[in-house]
């Protein structure tokens, strides 16, 4: 199959550039994901020809090839309603100052877009943020105005943005998450609307954050197949035994006492043949990205059997039918 099987480097970025494609090469892939925050300085890049040709050479050097940037710690920043955790995702100097870290993930995100255009990248993996995420339970509660509001306030936030994206041919593929405006179908399908399908936007389809809510992965995958700009490659294994509960119990990723937990690909729920039946089917062609997190697993034994996993699955349509031997004239 000609998608690439490539790696998010998010997970990595306590490694240099040089480290993590050294690694990605020899656990087997062919690609990064490159995390803006660890791996290449979109600021530089946007307008240093040199730093980005040295990033090009870095991946050559390893045979590989950057699919996608993902900006998802500069992009939480844009919508989300500030809190102190916000704070590791800044430069250090904007600590406690929402309206100065909104400012520079603002422009931040501008300066993401002419770095994917000079390193010749098309989709810009990410999230939104949300001003009613905390608020989801209703409790207070959470009137249609607030919710509505906060629609609207991401498309005042993003279109200046989606402005400079359309301007240097580059997409972005929100990651329908938890924590985001668009955590589940139909606030993906409202956030859509909102922007008036503006083609600029579009899907990071991770199967591990539907299934454990409770949606289909698959039916998300028909359903929204021309708005799939990027594909994660990330399982999830749901453990509700009577005692632990679907809301995480604020225990820690790993503790089995938890409702879910994120897990190596091929060790949770998610029903990856159908997935990628349907890719075929609608002809996604990018790239199959693996975003490793298992706190129970080694990383490096992981993410080999990953990249070993999502090669195997990987197949091609059929260009016969099955029964076509069985025809008569």
């Amino acid at each position: 199959m000609s998608r690439k099987v490539t790696i998010f480097t998010g997970q990595w970025a306590d490694l240099s550039l040089e480290e993590i494609a050294k690694l990605a090469s020899e656990m087997g892939y062919e690609g990064l994901e490159l995390a803006t925050w660890g791996h290449i300085d979109v600021g530089r890049a946007a307008v240093d020809d040199d730093y980005v040709q040295e990033i090009k050479d870095v991946l050559a050097k390893y045979n590989l090839s950057c699919q996608a940037f993902g900006a998802h710690l500069t992009s939480q920043c844009v919508g989300d309603l500030w809190d102190i955790r916000l704070d590791g995702f800044a430069p250090p100097e904007l600590a406690g100052k929402p309206e100065e870290i909104r400012a520079w993930a603002i422009e931040d995100m501008k300066l993401t877009a002419k770095a994917a255009q000079k390193m010749g990248v098309d989709v810009v993996t990410g999230f939104m943020g949300s001003a009613v995420w905390k608020y989801w339970y209703s409790f207070p509660q959470t009137s249609e105005e607030m919710v509505e509001a906060a629609f609207q306030e991401q498309v005042e936030l993003w279109t200046p943005i989606f402005d400079v994206f359309d301007e240097c041919g580059v997409r972005f593929a929100l990651e329908v998450h938890p924590t985001e405006i668009a955590f589940d179908y139909w606030t993906s399908k409202r956030l859509l609307e909102t922007f008036e399908y503006r083609e600029t936007l579009g899907f990071n389809f991770d199967p591990s954050h539907l299934l454990w809510q409770g949606v289909d992965p698959v039916i998300f995958l028909m359903d929204f197949r021309d708005r799939i700009y990027h594909v994660h490659m990330k399982d999830v294994y749901v453990n509700l035994d009577g005692r632990n509960g679907i809301l995480g119990s604020h225990l820690t990723f790993g503790d089995m006492r938890r409702g879910w937990n994120f897990v190596s690909l091929g060790h949770g729920d998610v029903d990856f043949d159908k997935i990628i039946r349907v890719l075929n089917e609608m002809n996604y062609q990018g790239p199959l990205s693996v975003e490793w997190e298992d706190s129970g697993m080694d990383r490096v034994f992981g993410a080999t059997e990953a990249c070993e996993f999502v090669k195997k699955i990987n197949f091609s349509p059929s260009d016969v039918a099955f029964d076509s031997a069985l025809k008569t004239e």
